[in-house]
């Protein structure tokens, strides 16, 4: 009886529970399939896709630091095409809403994977602005609110999918590039993305990353992303979906509390495969005791 208050209506989706796996950290699913339910999960992100098949960085991908984790993937895919033709099946197998994170190199290859997209099954996009902008040099798209706000008018162009954008921690002014991405035409914002750091290998005495600079997630972020979704939250006039640190039902309600519709567990899956799965049972037995009916009565409380 109970499982059904954690319903929400997300840009006309619907999910069971506002617990989704963030991109990059479930792969398609399948990866975790066996482990936990995955038809429990309120929906699925998949990993970055872009236009075409990246094979990703080179050297160290992923080092473990106090308080979470660096990564440099590189956003290793096989390409939409592919994930159209071998993965996208079977996710939808799982009966969970399906949301395409979209990367790209170029404005132009946001507007050709997204046009693509537009003539699946999938549920929505969520645009991943911190790419890298080869043409301008490779800073971030997500760095300057001018050019996310090209990429998400763009975009909305040539697709009728709901549009979620994912933005960087590293903006210039994450607030304005919420509110320039809205006036785009995006119906959703998910934060954050991972922030920008390095580790040293004090014996090599090098970069632990051939890359230097490495994207920063885990337990250590959560307050920082926290005042951002809360921020965000009350400039904007779509739904936010916030992610960042989310290692339990605590820290997920006050995501929900700060104003967030649905939140995202990313790095927690690999500390726990459970965790998501715990998250929502948390939820639920924090309402029944509390004798919260629906998650609208709690959220943006504060």
């Amino acid at each position: 009886m109970w499982f059904s208050v954690l319903n929400v209506k997300f840009c006309g989706v619907d999910f069971k529970n506002p617990v989704l796996v963030a991109s990059g950290t479930f792969g398609f699913g399948v990866e975790y399939d066996g482990i936990i339910d995955i038809t429990r999960l309120g929906g699925l992100i998949t990993k970055g896709l872009t236009l075409n098949k990246k094979e990703g960085n080179e050297g160290v991908r992923i080092h473990e630091v106090r308080g979470g984790m660096l990564n440099s993937i590189g956003l290793q895919n096989p390409g939409i095409d592919e994930f159209i033709e071998k993965h996208l099946q079977r996710m939808k197998e799982f009966k969970v809403p399906i949301i395409v994170n979209l990367g790209g190199s170029s404005i132009e290859d946001y507007v050709k994977g997204a046009e693509i997209l537009d003539k699946t099954e999938i549920d929505m996009i969520e645009l991943n602005i911190s790419c890298p902008n080869v043409k301008e040099g490779g800073m971030n798209f997500g760095i300057k609110s001018s050019i996310a706000k090209e990429v998400v008018n763009r975009v909305r162009e040539v697709t009728k999918k709901p549009i979620m954008v994912k933005l960087s921690p590293n903006a210039e002014d994450i607030v304005d590039m919420a509110v320039k991405c809205v006036e785009a035409g995006a119906d959703a914002i998910s934060l954050v993305n991972t922030f920008k750091g390095m580790a040293v290998d004090i014996y090599k005495r090098k970069p632990v990353f051939n890359n230097i600079f490495a994207g920063y997630s885990g337990p250590a972020i959560k307050p920082i992303a926290l005042r951002m979704v809360y921020e965000v939250s009350k400039a904007v006039d779509v739904p936010v979906c916030g992610l960042g640190g989310i290692v339990d039902y605590k820290d997920a309600i006050e995501f929900i509390m700060a104003g967030a519709y649905l939140i995202q567990i990313g790095t927690a899956n690999f500390i726990n495969p459970r965790a998501s799965i715990e998250i929502i049972e948390g939820i639920e037995k924090f309402m029944i005791e509390q004798n919260i009916k629906s998650l609208d009565e709690i959220r943006g409380i504060i």
